[in-house]
């Protein structure tokens, strides 16, 4: 009878996707099937989105992590093959030579299909968006990319049994949320389209778990700091560009307010909660969404300990209303007391330790490069 149901629940949601999902069968949307998932096999993984802030490093930690299975914990290799990156842009030499990279446009359906089927796909990382500041410049181009996009994953993991991790953000908090500090179950009425949209992926993931066993995971990622890609649009790009500025010229302007108070965190610490989580074995987790937290810290509070390093740092403020209002909205730390007790998050980074590496890679960045260091 409750294979039944299933079935029926999935042939509803047939009709309304037309053929689109004509492969659905009750195996594929039963939870009771997810024991693939959990075997010795390799996963492989395409990650969505892959030039941006945290495809590339994300794939390089995943070809070469701790892996355990249901017996025991052991060092392998994903493999090279086995993570497979994805964008619509060319992607620069040094990316393409680190492993397979493929064109997947997220609106493409039929692309995205054939890339599942055809590379045997088991987990998909979906990074595909457009971030706030940008995507309030465009709102119909982030509605369609951040939803429709989301869609087309959504679908194609329910139809190929995937484990699928879509990225959440700080901004699907608003100004009626907690703000010190936001739980991971609370009111969130975002008032960006980027928000918005992490919201409805947010409900959507874990509405599919409930109703057809969807392996569905998500992190709410707070401002990510990385020193190897440029800023993309974010509200929080403020603490990565300082620290460029800081070493090419020794001043920065600022578009927030210096008391802005926003949760961090550094990309290695990202990478390595994404891949601990969807490790993680599936009867751990109480939730399908976590926050996870590392540091959080004022425009004036990270220029004051650049300046340990930097003395001659200067900083000046010139607030965008646009971006001030969004960052106003948003916490001003996470609780993610859920993810250390669930599944043993646990950040590396804190501010000494972060801006002592970002000020490294960036000055050997540009020495590299033939560029000046101030």
């Amino acid at each position: 009878v409750e294979d039944m149901k299933v079935c029926g629940g999935a042939l509803a949601l047939l009709r309304s996707h037309c053929s689109r999902l004509a492969g659905w069968t009750p195996c594929q949307v039963s939870r009771r099937n997810n024991s693939s998932h959990e075997s010795s096999d390799s996963p492989r993984v395409l990650i969505t989105g892959g030039l941006g802030q945290l495809g590339v490093g994300l794939a390089q930690m995943l070809r070469c992590v701790m892996s355990s299975t249901s017996s025991l914990l052991r060092q392998e290799q994903y493999g090279k093959n086995n993570v497979i990156l994805s964008d619509i842009k060319r992607p620069p030499a040094e990316v393409f030579n680190m492993g397979p990279f493929v064109y997947a446009d997220v609106l493409d359906y039929k692309n995205l299909r054939e890339l599942v089927v055809n590379n045997r796909i088991t987990w998909m990382v979906h990074y595909s968006a457009l971030l706030s500041a940008v995507g309030e410049a465009n709102v119909t181009l982030a509605r369609t990319i951040n939803i429709t996009g989301l869609h087309n994953v959504l679908d194609l993991a329910l139809e190929n049994c995937l484990r699928l991790f879509v990225p959440s953000t700080i901004g699907a908090f608003g100004p009626s949320s907690p703000r010190d500090p936001a739980p991971d179950l609370c009111i969130q009425r975002p008032r960006t389209i980027y928000g918005v949209s992490k919201v409805h992926g947010e409900l959507m993931g874990e509405y599919l778990h409930h109703k057809y066993g969807l392996d569905f995971r998500c992190l709410r990622y707070p401002g990510v700091i990385s020193a190897t890609t440029k800023p993309g649009g974010g509200t929080t790009d403020y603490a990565v560009q300082i620290f460029h500025d800081a070493v090419s010229s020794g001043h920065y302007e600022c578009y927030l307010r210096p008391q802005t108070r926003l949760p961090m965190m550094h990309i290695s610490d990202c990478h390595r909660a994404t891949v601990e989580f969807m490790q993680a074995p599936e009867c751990q987790l109480s939730l399908r969404t976590y926050n996870i937290a590392a540091i959080s810290f004022t425009p004036e509070e990270v220029a004051a300990e650049i300046r340990k390093h930097v003395p001659h740092l200067r900083i000046t403020y010139k607030p965008d209303p646009v971006r001030q209002n969004i960052a106003d909205s948003w916490p001003m730390r996470f609780d993610d007391s859920n993810a250390r007790r669930d599944w043993g998050w646990r950040p590396a980074y804190g501010l000494p330790e972060l801006v002592t590496d970002m000020l490294n890679r960036v000055r050997n960045k540009r020495t590299n490069a033939g560029q000046p260091v101030s």
